[in-house]
């Protein structure tokens, strides 16, 4: 496969038209379709659904366009980072987080070296410890920020001076809303909206379920989310009640909802993690001295 062709196959998969891919890519459409052709006869796969007005991805083609988006996502951070051994005050950092109040720590440190290296670019990335972990892992990040508790033996990292809050997010209307704080037995009946990551890592460690203990799968569970921004808006429209961090919503006198923390007080630390023996660019070896400046204490 040549990273040129896979180009192609990601322009077709966006755009879901060989013609609307051709005219972005500045190629003749018989062109285009006889490299995508050459491509499914390399793969042995049709990775196409060719329809009178447009294309859809077989099941095979939706994993190469996976595939295809890490592997570009890698050549263009490898192209980066050579380029920028031309000088050291120039380059990209790759930074991935779970939603947390403390990437504001992160931020101000952005912030400052932006003052010195104007010429470094950051790219953040959203995902939950496992996606962050995953992308760590492949090279994709340089940088992960997880949410205690996590697996982080295999890595390098700095603790961050923060800790998260953890509450229910619900209406200002429910009836919930007048408790000063949300127990476990608030919680046995109600609607809940949580993270997937808490309900895949439940055997493996995660703070909410620990909190909630061995009736954790008894829970009325009617979603989960991966951020928390479109369970806000379920919440909003009354499907049920948010388990999340704090301040990560818009809970606000003007907005219709509300944070209540949990009753024990249940928190997370949080680490600033990297991989071990890891071959940084100088952009991100720089950022990596500013973490240490300010976190190492």
């Amino acid at each position: 496969m040549e990273i040129r062709v896979l180009r192609y196959f990601l322009a077709v998969a966006r755009e879901e038209s060989i013609t609307a891919a051709a005219n972005f890519l500045h190629l003749t459409q018989p062109t285009l379709s006889r490299q995508i052709h050459d491509l499914e006869e390399e793969l042995g796969q049709k990775l196409l659904i060719r329809k009178s007005h447009s294309i859809a991805l077989t099941p095979e083609g939706m994993l190469l366009r996976k595939r295809a988006e890490e592997i570009l996502t890698m050549v263009d951070k490898t192209e980066s980072e050579f380029r920028s051994m031309e000088t050291t005050v120039s380059g990209d950092v790759y930074i991935g987080s779970g939603e947390t109040q403390a990437i504001r720590k992160i931020a101000e440190i952005i912030y400052q070296l932006q003052q010195d290296y104007p010429d470094i670019h950051y790219h953040m990335h959203s995902g939950n410890a496992q996606d962050i972990t995953d992308r760590l892992d492949n090279g994709l990040l340089d940088f992960g920020v997880l949410i205690q508790p996590a697996d982080i033996t295999k890595y390098d990292s700095l603790v961050l001076p923060a800790k998260d809050v953890w509450g229910v997010i619900m209406r200002k209307d429910s009836p919930l809303a007048s408790k000063k704080y949300i127990c476990r037995d608030d919680l046995r009946n109600v609607p809940l909206l949580c993270s997937r990551q808490a309900i895949l890592s439940q055997r493996h460690g995660n703070a909410f379920a620990a909190w909630f203990g061995s009736d954790f799968d008894k829970l009325n569970i009617v979603s989960t989310y991966n951020l928390i921004y479109n369970a806000a808006i379920m919440v909003e429209a009354g499907i049920g009640y948010a388990v999340t961090l704090d301040n990560l919503s818009n809970t606000s006198a003007e907005s219709s909802l509300c944070f209540r923390p949990l009753s024990p007080h249940l928190e997370s630390g949080l680490n600033v993690v990297w991989k071990k023996y890891q071959v940084f660019s100088p952009a991100a070896e720089i950022f990596l001295q500013r973490l240490h400046d300010a976190f190492a204490s």
